[in-house]
């Protein structure tokens, strides 16, 4: 029998909600991680070990595993700090599992870190921190975070991060070395001549075409983009979307070309849905239409923003897509976004959602 599990990162702890493969009905368990903030929850579908990234500059960062599908929890942060006389790490924020087993963790302020051991130990990939630009990086509203990790699904060796504020950057070495690949996302909050810089931007989320590692797709504070060539040139396809401002990304688990957003109303006007009626967009074609998915969603009074992992899509068919607010509610579509539910409410601030799809 399949088996769907929600994985949802808040401001108090960890929290899991268990379906079946027809995501009717959900049964939600936690809070894990002793109520700590934790910033982002992922499984590996083929054991069912489940990581959480979190802490805070009280806690100091973790990385929290469970290997019964949440029933029982340890952490560690053996080798997750920067050298003594550095800024210390407030806390983990972003994890990403590779085709390879390697473990990564994204830190605040902006880091990366790998684990070759299932997040026993961590070592710090100083190719990244090292970088020439490192000394123009500078932290946005939330901090200076590497919130995104994006391994390549085959080469263990090409990796995207996303930093708040310093833009995307890839390593084709495994980490020895890294490129900036922001050229065509703007900054609008900079002067008229540096528009475009070679880094700086103020990336929001990532994501990766089904099938096509090469097109990405980015929300950017400043826009919203399509790569075909892994990043190294961006073009907006932000036309016919409410908003060019919002944070997570979801792309489709089998077809390319379909990829959902949350646009929110801007930077400056509140930052919850867009006059005040929740909507996901879903584009068919890559981002030259969009869509405005309504139905089941409150179209008055939706004063709540979505956070930037906040959102997530699982492999069944029809594709389930889940998305979970600031307001600590957290919404399920079982066909693709064409009809919502809310199947959670009164939950904390949900910072990140993902998904566990297991068979038999």
């Amino acid at each position: 029998m399949t088996q769907v599990k929600l994985l949802l990162g808040t401001k108090k702890g960890a929290f899991i909600l268990d379906g079946d493969g027809d995501r009717r009905d959900w049964a939600l368990r936690g809070p894990f991680c002793e109520t700590w903030p934790i910033n982002h929850v992922i499984a590996d579908p083929a054991t069912g070990t489940i990581w959480a990234a979190g802490g805070n500059e009280w806690f100091g960062p973790a990385v929290w595993r469970s290997t019964d599908v949440g029933e029982s929890w340890t952490h560690s942060s053996t080798g997750l700090a920067y050298p003594a006389g550095e800024t210390p790490i407030k806390a983990a924020w972003s994890l990403a599992l590779g085709p390879d087993g390697t473990l990564w963790c994204g830190v605040e302020p902006a880091g990366l870190f790998r684990s070759d051991d299932r997040g026993e130990t961590w070592t710090q990939v100083t190719g990244l921190t090292s970088h020439p630009s490192r000394a123009d990086w500078q932290p946005g509203g939330g901090g200076m975070i590497l919130h995104g990790i994006l391994p390549h699904p085959a080469d263990a060796d090409r990796l995207w991060v996303a930093i708040s504020v310093a833009g995307v950057f890839a390593t084709e070495d495994g980490g020895a070395t890294w490129a900036p690949r922001n050229r065509g996302t703007r900054q609008d909050y900079a002067p008229e001549e540096q528009r475009y810089p070679e880094h700086g931007q103020c990336v929001h989320a990532l994501a990766m075409a089904a099938g096509m590692p090469d097109r990405l797709y980015q929300q950017n504070h400043c826009g919203m983009y399509r790569s075909e060539d892994g990043g190294r040139v961006w073009t907006s396809i932000e036309a016919g979307l409410p908003s060019s401002f919002g944070f997570p990304a979801v792309a489709h688990p089998r077809d390319p070309d379909t990829l959902y957003l949350l646009p929110l109303n801007g930077d400056q006007a509140g930052r919850y849905m867009p006059d005040a009626a929740a909507a996901v967009w879903r584009t068919r074609d890559a981002g030259a239409n969009w869509q405005a998915l309504r139905d089941g969603l409150p179209q008055q009074h939706a004063y709540f923003g979505v956070m930037r992992r906040a959102m997530a899509a699982d492999r069944l068919d029809p594709a389930g897509v889940y998305f979970g607010t600031s307001g600590g509610g957290l919404y399920a579509s079982a066909d693709e976004g064409e009809a919502w539910t809310c199947i959670a409410e009164h939950l904390p601030t949900i910072l990140s959602v993902e998904t566990l799809v297991r068979d038999g």
